[in-house]
Formats: C-alpha cells, structure tokens, sequence
C-alpha cells in the first residue's frame, strides 16, 4: 500500500508542471463517491488513480469494505505509465484537460472502470469515437455535484463506466445533504490558492 507525505506548496508552477494544467486537479466530496459503490462487485480490489490516501474515493471505498490500492502523480505515479500489480474495477475523478488520453487508456487496461466526468464531454465527438465498438454506459444525478470549495459549478456530472452498470443509462437522485469537503485537499498543493496567486 502506499503512503503519501503531505507536499509542501509551491506557488509556483508546480501544478501545471505535474498536469499541464493547473485547473486539472479537483477535490470530490464524499457525496459524490457514494452513488458508485452499489455497482462495484463486493470483493473487487477498487484502484484509484488520481487519489492520495485521503481521497473521498479512498476513504469512501474502505469504509464500505473494499480493498484500495491509489496513486497519484504527486508521488511519482503517473496514470500513463504506472499500474498496480493487482486490481479490479477503476474508479476516481480524472484530469479534464486530459480526459480523451484517459479514457482510451481506460479501455485499453481492458477491466471495468467509472470515471466521473462534466456532462459537457457529451457534446463532443471523443465519446463517440472511443466508445463506437464497445459500451459506455451512464450514471447520471438529479443535482450538480461541488467540487472544491468556492463558486458552483456550472455544469451537471456523470459516472462514464464501461462493464459496470446494469444498463446503459441510470438516473438517480443524490443526497447533498453532507457538505463536507474532500480530505484530500490536505495532502497536495491547494490549486485555488495556486490559482488566487498567478492570477
């Protein structure tokens, strides 16, 4: 299992050097990790890809009895090139700015996987293109989901999954009601206070 130290903040391009875009890292609530887990098949090694150990994914999963394995790009384990030796089903919230080379990635591991993704990516030709030959199935929410603390969102989220869902379209109601922010926003550099300060 790995273990990340806390990375000190750097105010300068440290983000957008491990991204390419500063704006790519965003923090999942708990709330928005929940409506997934149902799916995942009790006994399945959960990898997050894109998750420190305080991750809302992380956490959410071994509270409801999963095996965890994360990684994340700040210590190292870069998505393109790293995988864990033993794993499942793949879960996380990915890079947007990177979206199409994750997903292609995704399907070339060739197990299970939920991405959670804007809505907005469904207006472009990428879906289609990558899923022409293969299912991409939908898990889709009643109410927008906050990523980070500050100004709302301005657009709905969906679980993308292949080989996951029992159909290809699911419509479910979820519960906002705990506000709480990811715990994981201690553990990497604060991209809002990064942003506040290149601005």
């Amino acid at each position: 299992m790995n273990h990340y130290n806390h990375v000190p903040m750097e105010l300068s391009n440290y983000l957008k050097k491990l991204y390419g875009n500063p704006t790519d890292e965003k923090y999942t609530p708990g709330y928005g990790v929940l409506p997934i887990i149902k799916y995942i098949p009790e006994g399945k090694t959960v990898w997050c890809p894109f998750d420190t150990e305080h991750s809302e994914f992380v956490l959410k999963f071994r509270d409801a009895g999963f095996h965890v394995v994360h990684s994340h790009i700040c210590n190292g384990q870069d998505f393109f090139d790293y995988e864990p030796s033993q794993w499942d089903v793949l879960v996380s919230n990915p890079p947007f700015s990177r979206k199409v080379e994750v997903f292609d990635r995704c399907l070339k591991l060739g197990k299970p996987f939920a991405l959670l993704m804007s809505n907005y990516w469904l207006n472009n030709v990428a879906p289609c293109r990558l899923f022409q030959h293969t299912d991409m199935e939908l898990l889709m929410f009643d109410k927008r989901i906050q990523f980070g603390q500050g100004k709302n969102v301005p657009f709905n989220s969906s679980y993308f999954c292949h080989g996951l869902l029992p159909k290809q379209i699911i419509f479910e109601q979820i519960d906002v009601s705990d506000k709480s922010p990811s715990r994981m926003q201690g553990d990497i550099p604060d991209t809002d206070k990064h942003q506040s300060a290149s601005e």
